[in-house]
C-alpha cells in the first residue's frame, strides 16, 4: 500500500457506495486502485497523465472520476459515499444525535497559469460555458468553495461558484443541499438543531428563511445593518440574539477548509469543468 492510499477500514467503509464493477467492454480495473489514484491527484495535484503505473491507465482513473461525479445529483456514486459517513456515524451514537451546521467563509481555488485561461474583457470564447464556476475577482481567475460542516472538521455539503459571487444568497443554497440518512429507514433529515455563521451571512432573507424552517440560529449583526435597524425604530424589529459560547465553535469550520486546502488540487483548481472540480473537492471531503 503506498503512502496516501485506503486502508482496509477505509476500503470497507467506501465499498456499498459505489457501483458494481462491470458492464460492456473490456476487464474494469479494480475500484480500489482507481480511488487510489483520484485521492493521489487529489492530493498532490499532479497531472492525470503523469499518475504512477501502479494505478493502472491514467484515462481509466481520470474517466471514472468524472463518470462518477458527472451522474444525476441524487444517485451519483461521490455524493452517496459523501453521505453514508453521517449515517454511519448516527448508528454509532447514543440516542438522536444534534446537528449543528456551520456555513464557512468561501475559500478561492485559483486557476493556475496557462490552464484554460478565461476571456478577455468583453470577449467570450467560442467553447466557454456559463455554468462553469469561473469569474474575475480581485485574485485574478477563481472559483469559490462555498462549505457547511457539522462540526468535528466534517463537511456536509458543497457549492462551486465563480469568484466574484457574494456570500449571502449562497447559504440557502448550501443548507438545501444538506442530506443526512436514517440509520434504518425514513426519509434523509435535511432540517438542522442550529445554524452558526458569520456575519457575511447575515441577511433578512436568510433570517426569515431559518425562521420559517423553525432552526436556531447564530449569526451575529453587522454594524451598519445594526444601526439600520435602530434607525426604524419599531418597524426595524427585534434585536437579533447571539450566542457567544457557540459562536466559538465557528473555528470548526475554519479548521475545515483548512484541511481540504492541504490538497493541492483543490487548493489550485486544475480541472476545467465545474462538476469535475466538485468532485476533486468531494473527494477531498470524503476522505476527512
Amino acid at each position: 500500500m503506498g503512502r496516501g492510499d485506503l486502508t482496509n477500514h477505509e476500503w470497507s467503509l467506501l465499498v456499498p457506495h459505489l457501483p458494481s464493477p462491470g458492464g460492456r467492454g473490456g476487464r474494469w480495473n479494480d475500484h480500489r486502485t482507481v480511488l487510489n489514484g483520484i485521492l493521489l491527484r487529489v492530493r498532490t495535484g499532479v497531472p492525470w497523465r503523469d499518475l504512477p503505473e501502479r494505478y493502472g491507465s491514467w484515462k481509466t482513473v481520470y474517466e471514472r472520476h468524472r463518470g462518477w461525479r458527472r451522474t444525476a445529483p441524487g444517485t451519483g456514486s461521490c455524493r452517496r459515499s459523501g453521505r453514508g459517513r453521517p449515517c454511519r456515524a448516527d448508528r454509532l451514537g447514543h440516542g438522536r444525535r444534534r446537528l449543528d451546521v456551520l456555513p464557512g467563509p468561501p475559500t478561492r481555488g485559483r486557476r493556475p497559469q496557462g490552464q484554460a485561461a478565461g476571456p478577455e474583457k468583453g470577449t467570450t470564447p467560442r467553447h466557454h460555458r456559463p455554468d462553469e464556476g469561473l469569474g474575475r475577482s480581485r485574485g485574478g481567475l477563481t472559483s469559490k468553495i462555498h462549505l457547511a460542516g457539522e462540526g468535528g472538521c466534517r463537511p456536509m455539503a458543497l457549492l462551486i461558484t465563480p469568484g466574484q459571487w457574494g456570500d449571502v444568497p449562497q447559504m440557502i443554497e448550501i443548507l438545501d443541499r444538506i442530506r443526512v440518512p436514517r440509520p434504518l429507514v425514513g426519509r434523509p433529515r435535511t432540517r438542522p438543531d442550529h445554524v452558526s455563521g458569520d456575519k457575511a451571512y447575515s441577511s433578512r432573507r436568510n433570517r426569515r428563511y431559518l425562521r420559517r424552517r423553525r432552526i436556531k440560529h447564530t449569526i451575529p449583526e453587522p454594524k451598519d445593518q445594526r444601526v439600520n435597524r435602530r434607525r426604524r425604530g419599531s418597524a426595524g424589529g427585534r434585536p437579533v440574539g447571539f450566542d457567544r459560547e457557540r459562536y466559538r465553535r465557528r473555528n470548526e469550520v475554519e479548521r475545515t477548509i483548512n484541511r481540504l486546502k492541504n490538497s493541492r488540487a483543490v487548493a489550485t483548481r486544475y480541472d476545467k469543468r465545474a462538476y469535475v472540480f466538485h468532485g476533486t473537492v468531494t473527494a477531498a471531503a470524503v476522505r476527512l
